[in-house]
């Protein structure tokens, strides 16, 4: 059966590439992209609308352009993308209600997909080793994107439950990273001096975009249902990441973490409420169990190889990288080795080997 899709939120880089990739389906006839700005990114064969999500008018664009699905991808992850917390906090939680108020009443809506995010969990130490989609944190988030993206999940089941026909799929994707995403997470390693938490080193997953993009489209295209976690396979360490940057670390007692987080979202360096200070503290992991049962997905990504891909895509090439480090100790040990030796130097630089094991 062919579809007509609206995707929200098409003035930023994943929807816009989604929109882009949508519209190459062949079972898709047409895809409507929504967003108060144009979007400054190519969005091939999709149409575009320039409309607010908080304003009723999306209700008469869903009924005029008879879509049959909605993919809602207009949560914003971070204030200063949205013009200050105020209005993330409009953009994310009104546009939510409003938006689904306009598919309470849409007839031909099928189906509704949700992004998400894995940051509803929280982060505590009571937090068990991998969270399925029906656990709760110990310590749910409580300000910024965290807190709009649970209550945006209370509305959706409020939704659902209205209206039991239309299929709903949520996803709670990790932090993702990728060659042209930018999180508050790629600014965080992007600094030329990473602060961590004294004595802590969280273990945290990666989503490469790619494969959020995949998950988005199965999720949309299929008949998956109800909340999947998505993330890469594996995890690194808050170090090993660091390390893979070329970023020194810096560890700062709790209280001044806080506060470092504060300064840098003052000053336009990172974006980091409390709960994700508390994130690079105690960490998170997802089980993804329901995502290859429901969709059918094996990320094409580790968790590794997607950090990976974002270090080697945007550049990052500190005093630490692998690379700086591997060739100042081959030059030492070239230096102290016997004159004699110099064959046996040659054949040790020309097998390079990885700067880091695989965690585990």
């Amino acid at each position: 059966m062919s579809r007509s899709v609206l995707v929200t939120g098409v003035a930023r880089y994943l929807g816009a590439r989604f929109a882009r990739l949508l519209a190459q389906e062949p079972g898709v006839d047409r895809v409507v992209g929504v967003d108060v700005i144009a979007p400054p990114y190519d969005i091939g064969a999709a149409e575009f609308v320039r409309a607010d999500i908080r304003n009723s008018m999306i209700g008469r664009i869903i009924e005029q352009t008879g879509v049959d699905t909605v993919v809602h991808m207009s949560v914003i992850a971070t204030p200063v993308s949205a013009g200050g917390r105020t209005a993330q906090k409009e953009i994310n939680v009104i546009g939510t209600m409003q938006l689904l108020a306009a598919c309470q009443r849409a007839t031909r809506l099928r189906r509704l997909v949700v992004k998400s995010t894995s940051a509803v969990y929280g982060s505590s130490p009571r937090d068990p080793a991998m969270f399925t989609e029906t656990l709760v944190g110990k310590h749910p988030p409580r300000t910024g994107w965290g807190k709009d993206s649970a209550e945006v999940e209370e509305y959706v089941r409020g939704f659902s439950r209205r209206r039991p026909e239309v299929e709903v799929v949520t996803l709670r994707p990790a932090n993702i990273v990728g060659p042209g995403i930018r999180t508050s997470m790629t600014d965080y390693f992007s600094l030329p001096v990473i602060p961590g938490v004294l004595g802590f080193d969280p273990r945290l997953q990666f989503l490469h975009e790619d494969d959020a993009l995949e998950a988005i489209r199965r999720a949309t295209l299929g008949d998956a249902q109800g909340v999947i976690n998505v993330a890469g396979d594996g995890v690194i360490g808050l170090g090993q990441a660091a390390g893979f940057a070329g970023r020194p670390t810096v560890g700062l007692p709790p209280r001044l973490a806080g506060l470092m987080g504060s300064v840098y979202h003052r000053g336009g360096l990172a974006d980091f409420s409390p709960d994700q200070v508390r994130y690079l503290r105690f960490g998170r992991c997802l089980d993804t169990t329901r995502m290859r049962e429901q969709l059918g997905l094996e990320p094409a990504y580790t968790t590794r190889e997607a950090f990976l891909d974002f270090v080697r895509t945007r550049g990052l090439r500190g005093p630490l990288s692998p690379e700086v480090v591997n060739a100042v100790e081959r030059k030492v040990v070239n230096w102290l080795r016997p004159p004699g030796s110099a064959r046996a130097t040659r054949t040790a630089e020309a097998q390079p080997r990885p700067p880091f094991p695989d965690t585990p």
